[in-house]
């Protein structure tokens, strides 16, 4: 399954978030997921202290780990979300 994770830094957080994101050794930016997230791409908007990621997970239960390591700094709002090709199958099957 696909997910849309938002994020938006606490005040006053955002260097701390950024001090800490930025030591994770590279390619290990989900690894507090258990090895079950799949990061597809990732985007900051770093003067605002926001960003977006999508994400590939099977196990809901790894997103919610990974997203309570970090919400002592931000809120995040993770949402299910899916391709072209299924939202139109789903808008197909709607017309059935």
């Amino acid at each position: 399954m696909l997910f849309l994770s938002k994020w938006r830094m606490h005040p006053g957080k955002a260097q701390e978030a950024y001090k800490v994101f930025s030591q994770l050794p590279a390619g290990d930016e989900v690894g507090d997921g258990g090895g079950k997230i799949r990061l597809i791409g990732r985007w900051h908007d770093v003067s605002g202290g926001t960003g977006v990621a999508i994400s590939e997970c099977d196990d809901p239960q790894a997103l919610a780990l990974w997203s309570l390591n970090w919400t002592m700094m931000m809120d995040i709002e993770i949402t299910p979300v899916v391709a072209d090709e299924e939202a139109k199958a789903i808008g197909k099957a709607m017309g059935s």
